[in-house]
């Protein structure tokens, strides 16, 4: 690991916990050149994984494009950094699970992303769902807001 301090990249491990869901390790470590204190996280990563578009076209899953999406979704929304790292693991955990078979249809991937905006934030939900069910009118808007305001 490099030092964000001096650059060094030898560095020790002082403490390691698991995060409160048990999802995450995070250790505490010491630079061994200027004996600087940093965290870093260790989590699953999503490997080998094949999103299939909606042309059928094959494309290797990005973690950049789920955060950016979420993150364009959450722009200006009073939600804190925990909660929408909370929330990208668990989407990351359930599209592992969805595609074991080292491939998952981008239509599930949008599908999984609202459940959990839904459960964070409605209004990014909302924002998230007029972009990804291509709402062509207010109408359309209309109803999906409905549908929320009803549950």
């Amino acid at each position: 690991m490099k030092c964000t301090s001096c650059g060094n990249i030898e560095s020790k491990v002082i403490d390691s916990r698991s995060s409160a869901d048990n999802t995450a390790i995070r250790r505490r470590r010491e630079c061994l050149s200027c004996g600087f204190r940093f965290s870093t996280y260790e989590t699953i990563e999503l490997l080998n994984m094949y999103v299939i578009k909606k042309s059928g076209e094959r494309d290797i899953y990005k973690k950049e494009k789920l955060l950016s999406g979420i993150k364009i979704a959450l722009e200006k929304r009073p939600v804190k950094e925990d909660e929408v790292k909370k929330v990208i693991l668990a989407i990351e955990q359930e599209i592992q699970t969805e595609g074991q078979s080292g491939e998952i249809k981008s239509r599930a991937i949008g599908e999984i992303v609202m459940k959990h905006l839904k459960g964070l934030d409605e209004v990014a939900y909302i924002r998230f769902a007029s972009v990804y069910r291509s709402f062509k009118d207010l109408e359309t808007f209309k109803k999906e807001l409905a549908k929320l305001i009803e549950k």
